[in-house]
C-alpha cells in the first residue's frame, strides 16, 4: 500500500512539475509575442484545457478522430512553446508568424473546445441500433410481374374468287329454294347444292 502511494505521489509530483514548466513556457512565449498582463496568463490555461478536453474525449471512446486532432494541436502548441524557450528562438525579437499564431490561438482553442464539449457521444442504444441495422439482411426486390402476352388477331382470310356464272347459278338455286320452302337458303344448304368448299360457299352467299 505504501509503495503504491509512493508511486502515485511521485507521478503526481512529476505531473505538477511538468505542468508548471509548460505553463511558464507558454506564458513567456505569449509575452514575447505581445500579449501582456492577464492575457499572457490566459494562454497556458487555454492550451492545457484543450489538452484535457481532448484527452477526456479520447478516454470516452467516441469521436476519436476529432479528439486525436485537437489533442495533437494542443500538444504541438505546448511542445512548441517549450522548445521556443530553450534558446532556439529570440524572445526579444519574435518573428511575425509567431505573433500571428499566438494572436489566432484563442479562436482555434474556442473552436476545438466547443466541438469537443458539445459533440454528443454515441450511447449504447445508438450502437445497438447501428449493429441491428447492419445485421438485418437486405430484402431482395420482388421481380416485376410479366405482362400478359398480346393476343394477335387472326389474319384475314383472303377473298375467294367466285366466277360470275357460278353466282348466277347460285341465285337461281337460292330462288328455287325460297319458292319451295319460303325461307332463304343458308350457307350449309347452298354448299351442299352447289358442291363447293365452305370458303367459296360463304363468298357466294355474300353475293346473294
Amino acid at each position: 500500500m505504501r509503495a503504491q502511494l509512493a508511486r502515485v505521489d511521485a507521478v503526481l509530483v512529476q505531473a505538477l512539475i511538468a505542468a508548471a514548466l509548460s505553463f511558464a513556457h507558454i506564458h513567456d512565449v505569449a509575452v514575447a509575442a505581445g500579449q501582456d498582463g492577464w492575457k499572457a496568463w490566459a494562454y497556458p490555461v487555454s492550451v492545457d484545457l484543450l489538452l484535457v478536453a481532448a484527452w477526456r474525449r479520447l478516454r470516452s471512446g467516441s469521436a476519436k478522430g476529432a479528439a486525436w486532432c485537437w489533442f495533437v494541436i494542443a500538444l504541438a502548441a505546448s511542445l512548441g512553446a517549450n522548445v521556443a524557450t530553450a534558446g532556439l528562438l529570440d524572445l526579444d525579437d519574435v518573428p511575425a508568424w509567431l505573433r500571428i499564431l499566438v494572436a489566432g490561438w484563442p479562436a482555434v482553442a474556442f473552436l476545438g473546445g466547443t466541438l469537443l464539449a458539445h459533440t454528443a457521444p454515441k450511447t449504447a442504444d445508438d450502437v445497438e441500433l447501428i449493429e441491428d441495422q447492419e445485421d438485418e439482411p437486405e430484402t431482395a426486390p420482388e421481380p416485376p410481374t410479366p405482362a400478359p402476352p398480346a393476343i394477335e388477331a387472326p389474319p384475314d382470310r383472303p377473298a375467294v374468287p367466285v366466277p360470275t356464272a357460278l353466282i348466277d347459278h347460285a341465285r337461281k338455286v337460292a330462288a328455287e329454294h325460297h319458292t319451295r320452302t319460303g325461307t332463304p337458303m343458308d350457307v350449309t344448304t347452298l354448299r351442299a347444292r352447289l358442291g363447293v368448299p365452305a370458303p367459296m360457299a360463304e363468298a357466294i352467299a355474300a353475293h346473294l
